[in-house]
């Protein structure tokens, strides 16, 4: 488990002793401070809400189109969604930390495109111990995420769309919320085979907080295209990611960028591979970086199920694996 320096210490009163002190490791929520360390929050779960996809590609995600998983990098991409309207998708982490999340998209004519998801992040279980290390039951930490959005046609191939958000994060009795929008456009360029996506994302502000200690939402701001190559089933990404985070200068920020293709073997394989610069400056050492920031994953693709699995190392000791299927129903 990959988890950040120091311990936080609880007291709390109790019938058969006056007071016992709740040890309890803080933990990275779904990847933490350490890898961005430009922002401290409670909502960082939100920075790996991505599908096998999206991760495999290395977060390239913002111009994609036809993908349900989207909705979580550019609201703006549900308008495209043609078949598969819905997408789940499992997360193993590190030790007994999991996560996930489901999408589905509905399309009215002559009103527009609506999209529902849910994510979450489950931390497993945590023992209650004394001083003198003695249990005395067990708690637990969850994450979660639920969100609405709406897209439309702006113009002739460009596409606009919101979201609406809300975030929980609970550890054992302590709870906070947050409300946050997302907005983005995508526009499309068939004869050139170019899309261009542009995203804000978590704009947003915290309900309650624990202790009355206010913690901002991790806002995000992206901006991508891609290209499918002719003559060549090759489909290149790139895109800027978290520009919104502090740097020590301005261009610093378009130091925080992703670059993924995708080659399809006939109508139904798909093998991906990604590169991302920000996790690979920020989950280790100049010295030995290794694979970090690397990813890569497979997909299959029929006509009534896709199924998609994504590696991606963070430093040289954590390799996240996902798994998504996509159907129509």
């Amino acid at each position: 488990m990959i988890i950040e320096p120091g311990l936080q210490i609880f007291t709390y009163e109790g019938k058969k002793m006056k007071s016992f002190k709740i040890i309890i490791i803080t933990l990275i929520l779904s990847g933490t401070t350490v890898l961005f360390s430009s922002t401290t929050t409670p909502f960082q779960f939100l920075r790996f809400n991505e599908s096998a996809r999206a991760a495999a590609l290395a977060g390239c995600f913002v111009s994609m189109t036809d993908d349900a998983s989207a909705v979580f990098f550019n609201p703006a991409a549900i308008s495209t969604v043609n078949d598969k309207h819905f997408s789940t998708t499992f997360l193993k982490h590190i030790l007994d930390i999991n996560s996930g999340n489901v999408s589905y998209i509905k399309k009215y004519d002559e009103v527009g495109t609506f999209a529902g998801a849910v994510s979450f992040t489950s931390y497993g279980s945590f023992d209650y111990a004394d001083q003198f290390a003695n249990r005395n039951g067990t708690f637990g930490a969850i994450d979660m995420m639920l969100s609405g959005t709406y897209s439309n046609e702006l113009d002739s191939n460009l596409y606009y769309g919101v979201s609406a958000k809300l975030f929980l994060v609970t550890l054992e009795k302590f709870s906070t919320t947050a409300f946050a929008v997302d907005a983005g456009l995508l526009y499309m360029m068939p004869e050139k085979r170019t899309n261009i996506g542009i995203s804000i994302l978590h704009a947003g502000t915290q309900i309650t907080t624990i202790g009355g200690d206010y913690e901002g939402v991790p806002l995000d701001i992206r901006a991508g295209i891609n290209h499918r190559l002719r003559g060549l089933p090759l489909l290149i990404n790139f895109s800027f990611h978290h520009l919104a985070d502090k740097t020590n200068n301005f261009f610093d920020k378009f130091m925080n960028f992703s670059i993924g293709g995708e080659i399809y073997f006939g109508n139904y394989v798909q093998a991906r591979l990604g590169y991302n610069n920000q996790i690979r400056k920020e989950t280790s050492p100049s010295t030995d970086r290794g694979l970090s920031g690397f990813s890569g994953g497979v997909g299959v693709k029929t006509r009534d199920i896709n199924i998609d699995y994504g590696a991606a190392q963070y430093g040289k000791s954590a390799m996240l694996h996902r798994f998504t299927i996509g159907l129509d129903f």
